[in-house]
């Protein structure tokens, strides 16, 4: 495995509190934390999804990930974020992201029976 260089960076404590409360039911490192949150950011900014579109789409993601990779968990968060990477760098997060799009789109639209 290569080793991943790291940089500081100076950080509002508020952010790094809030990212500290929001790790722990997610048993992530507050590093961890505010790295998940620019990953969300990126994807938003690059797709022009809504927050809860992203979300939604990454949840998916993770859940049909799991299920097709569960004999191949992520030991550590390191190897998740790079399988998170990964996925953005195939295009395969993206392409769901864009189907997760289309399904809410179409469900929207649907007439309420």
């Amino acid at each position: 495995m290569s080793a991943t260089a790291f940089s500081s960076v100076k950080l509002p404590a508020h952010l790094v509190e809030q990212a500290r409360q929001a790790a722990q039911p997610m048993r992530r490192s507050v590093a961890s934390q505010i790295e998940y949150w620019a990953t969300l950011g990126q994807i938003v900014e690059h797709t022009g999804l809504s927050v809860q579109e992203a979300r939604s789409a990454i949840e998916q993601y993770e859940a049909a990930a799991a299920r097709t990779a569960a004999l191949a968990a992520p030991t550590s968060v390191d190897a998740l974020t790079a399988r998170l990477l990964a996925a953005q760098t195939r295009g395969t997060l993206a392409q769901r992201v864009r189907e997760v799009v289309l399904e809410n789109q179409a469900k929207a639209a649907a007439p309420v029976a």
